[in-house]
């Protein structure tokens, strides 16, 4: 499969398109979807089996893209996935994108989601996680840091498969980029700059923008990390996980030999992309159960 995709799908250029087509994703309603406003925002709601009994735990999910792509409804499968093996309510976040919307936009809507969750009623408070894939677990580890320094709610858990934390990765020349799929440097220089308005790599972007360069990690809930060998982030999200143990913080480093950005999206019914999911399936299953 690995052959058949190109090394980069989002650019300038292409950034249109994309949006036209994700757009008709996001007019489906199914049945078991719930949208909701919140604040200047949507958010698509899945509920748990029925006959489960709450208040449930909770999961806020944070669709991948970059920063500047992608809808909520992309991630309906995975959402529904979560709620049923977690018996939880999961909410996944319609944030505006990227560079229409810059930091702290994005960020604000998905920490404005996550007090609209927990304050739910069939919802406990006490054991909301959040995750999310590529610039959602970005956005999810940005938020963890929010959600820490704001004190409103205090997530049990972040899940961040393959995320996009450290806009200095694009400073490097020593990445080798013809293994990359799907998003390569080039992809990676117009996300960074397309959220924060500034030079991917330059002074004075925010820790809260970019979680990588944040000094202090500390207090910070536990943390499932998953990426891939042949992953633009992989060294990033291999640091931040020593940085996460190096603050006291717990935290699952699981590390996919071979597998190149989105993989577990691309195959999601092979023995590796199973193995990615279960592993995010016991972190949750752990944090939720406490």
């Amino acid at each position: 499969m690995a052959r058949l995709l190109p090394r980069r799908a989002v650019s300038e250029r292409t950034l249109p398109i994309i949006r036209y087509l994700t757009g008709l994703l996001a007019r489906r309603q199914p049945d078991d979807v719930e949208i909701h406003t919140v604040g200047d925002v949507t958010v698509r709601l899945h509920r748990p089996p029925a006959g489960a009994t709450g208040p449930h735990p909770a999961i806020l999910w944070i669709h991948g893209g970059g920063f500047v792509i992608g809808t909520a409804a992309q991630d309906d499968g995975t959402c529904r996935r979560l709620a049923r093996k977690h018996d939880a309510v999961v909410a996944a976040v319609e944030y505006r994108l990227a560079p229409e919307h810059r930091f702290p936009v994005p960020l604000d809507d998905c920490h404005d989601a996550l007090v609209w969750l927990a304050a739910r009623d069939d919802v406990d408070a006490g054991r909301v996680a959040i995750a999310g894939a590529s610039a959602g677990g970005g956005l999810a580890a940005g938020l963890a840091l929010l959600a820490r320094d704001r004190g409103e709610v205090r997530p049990v858990a972040q899940v961040l498969a393959y995320p996009m934390l450290d806009d200095r990765t694009v400073l490097r020349d020593d990445i080798d980029q013809r293994y990359l799929r799907l998003w390569d440097s080039r992809s990676n220089r117009f996300g960074w700059s397309s959220y924060t308005g500034l030079a991917a790599g330059s002074r004075g972007i925010s820790e809260l923008a970019a979680p990588a360069r944040c000094e202090d990690l500390t207090g910070l809930p536990p943390a499932w990390i998953g990426v891939g060998t042949l992953d633009l982030f992989h060294d990033e999200d291999v640091a931040y996980a020593q940085r996460l143990r190096d603050a006291g913080v717990d935290c699952d480093l699981q590390i996919v030999d071979g597998a190149f950005h989105g993989f577990d999206g691309v195959r999601p019914g092979s023995r590796v992309s199973r193995s990615f999911l279960a592993g995010q399936d016991a972190a949750l299953a752990a944090a939720l159960a406490r």
